[in-house]
């Protein structure tokens, strides 16, 4: 059963970049929860918004619009510095790509400390050193490694030292932006079990985003699905894969292959039609109705309500 505890609340963000004279509404009016202790997966296209979601909740983007509360304090105005360094403990973030986010002129004992370096100037040197030599042994590493250098790594290992970087300071809430996008196949399991370890051992709640939605099923407590800036349904990991309701969602889902060969043979593909919109100038009412096969009028005129159809289960579309 999950925390009923709200850790993090987002509400009517909005994250708008200028291009040329236009603006990109890269998030969208978008609002939902994060529990204490669980994992909510975020899914979507590529360009759809969920990393800069990840970004806006952490302040690494200026909010246009919209709050994100913390433990119920409004993080998007008027922190004093004091408590904008209590909250970037608090939470911290895993990088898509672990060779771009690891400067490669520092060594792994520095990168790891940088952390504690800041927070943690309570312990003396050789007492931060002890904290990262334990952060590696935590996940997977060893006290050896800490004298190397990135390039000196396998993608999975890299991923690793971003994560035990991401513990240093000891956070409750973990943004992993396509964590194990960047790795194979064969590492990302490992990544995603370490992840899941970590979760039950240090009560931490995540936001996993990601493009792979078995591996969403997997981690996730419920799964949030996002299209050109709009969250357009909501649920938790087993209602959305057994009972999704938005027609993208049920488009996606029927891209996830079933082990089965007898069930997997016999169910229907939906292919979608035509090409994602331009974010810059997306369609008027409902951003899918280019792409649905329900499409009516109204989808052109309204942008459909977001709503809680059953108890937990949220959806924006009016033929739902």
């Amino acid at each position: 059963m999950l925390s009923k505890q709200k850790l993090v609340e987002v509400k009517q963000l909005e994250k708008a970049f200028k291009v040329g004279k236009k603006q990109l509404k890269a998030v969208d009016d978008i609002s939902f929860d994060i529990y204490k202790g669980e994992t909510l997966g975020l899914v979507g296209e590529s360009g759809c918004g969920k990393s800069t979601v990840g970004r806006t909740i952490l302040n690494l983007y200026q909010a246009t619009n919209g709050e994100v509360l913390y433990s119920g304090k409004n993080l998007q105005n008027g922190l004093s510095k004091q408590d904008r360094k209590y909250y970037q403990e608090k939470m911290q973030m895993i990088f898509q790509d672990p060779y771009s986010s690891l400067d490669p002129r520092m060594n792994v004992l520095e990168i790891i400390r940088e952390g504690l370096k800041i927070h943690r100037q309570d312990l003396s040197t050789e007492e931060q050193k002890e904290v990262v030599y334990d952060l590696l042994q935590l996940v997977g590493l060893s006290k050896n490694h800490a004298t190397r250098y990135p390039h000196e790594f396998s993608g999975g290992q890299r991923q690793r030292i971003g994560i035990a970087r991401s513990l240093a300071v000891n956070p409750e809430f973990i943004i992993a932006d396509e964590p194990i996008a960047a790795l194979d196949v064969s590492i990302q399991a490992q990544v995603v079990n370490l992840l899941k370890e970590l979760q039950q051992d240090r009560d931490l709640t995540y936001l996993f985003i990601a493009h792979d939605l078995s591996m969403v099923k997997y981690i996730s407590d419920r799964v949030a699905v996002m299209y050109l800036g709009k969250m357009v349904e909501l649920a938790s990991s087993e209602e959305l894969y057994d009972n999704p309701l938005h027609p993208y969602t049920k488009a996606l889902m029927s891209a996830v292959p079933i082990p089965d060969p007898k069930i997997e043979s016999e169910r229907e593909r939906i292919i979608l039609e035509g090409d994602l919109p331009s974010p810059i100038d997306p369609p008027s009412g409902c951003r899918f109705r280019t792409r649905c096969p329900l499409a009516k009028d109204i989808c052109a005129e309204v942008v459909p309500e977001w709503r809680e159809v059953q108890e937990g289960h949220h959806v924006a579309c009016h033929f739902v």
